[in-house]
C-alpha cells in the first residue's frame, strides 16, 4: 500500500524569520521528519501549494479536491493549516467516499522543535491505513470525521463538536 502525502503549508512548514520576527515558508520539511520517524512507509509526497490556510480560497481547495481524485492512490494524508482544516475536509466530503484521507496539521511549526507535527504526521499515517473510506482529521493521537469536528481555539486543541 502506497500512502499520497499532499503538501498545502500550514504552521507545520513555517520557518521562522529572526530579523524580521515573522514566520514564512521556505520548502516542506516531510521527507526529513519521515527519516527522523524512521518510517518504513511506501510514500509519495506532493507539494500542491504552501500557503497559511487562512489565505486558503475555494479555488485552493478545489485543486486539493482535484489531487485526491486524480492520485492513484487509495490512501492519502494532507498537511494543512490548523485554522481551515475543517472546511476543506467538508469541501472533499462532498466528493470523495471511495479513499480514505486524513488531513492533519500542528499547532507550532516543526522548525521551532517542540512541535506536535511529528506526532500527529505518525498518527495521521497511522490512521489512514486503518480507517474505512472517507475523510478525517487527525491531531494529537485521535482521529475525528470531517462532520463532527472543530477546533477549540480557547484551548488549542480539536474536539468533537457534538
Amino acid at each position: 500500500m502506497s500512502i499520497r502525502i499532499l503538501v498545502t503549508g500550514g504552521t507545520f512548514d513555517k520557518e521562522y524569520d529572526e530579523i524580521r520576527g515573522e514566520l514564512f515558508f521556505r520548502d516542506t520539511h516531510l521527507a526529513q521528519m519521515l527519516e527522523l520517524g524512521r518510517s518504513r512507509l511506501s510514500v509519495e509526497i506532493e507539494k500542491v501549494m504552501m500557503i497559511d490556510s487562512l489565505e486558503m480560497t475555494d479555488g485552493h481547495r478545489q485543486l486539493i479536491l482535484s489531487r485526491c481524485l486524480e492520485c492513484p492512490e487509495k490512501h492519502i494524508v494532507i498537511t494543512h493549516g490548523t485554522d481551515t482544516m475543517v472546511e476543506t475536509a467538508a469541501v472533499l466530503a462532498e466528493k470523495i467516499n471511495h479513499k480514505t484521507v486524513v488531513l492533519t496539521g500542528a499547532m507550532i511549526p516543526i522548525a521551532f522543535g517542540s512541535s506536535d507535527g511529528l506526532f500527529n504526521l505518525g498518527s495521521a499515517l497511522s490512521f489512514v491505513q486503518v480507517l474505512q473510506a472517507g475523510v478525517y482529521l487527525s491531531m494529537n493521537g485521535q482521529y475525528f470525521a470531517w462532520n463532527n469536528v472543530r477546533k477549540n481555539r480557547e484551548l488549542g486543541r480539536f474536539e468533537k463538536s457534538m
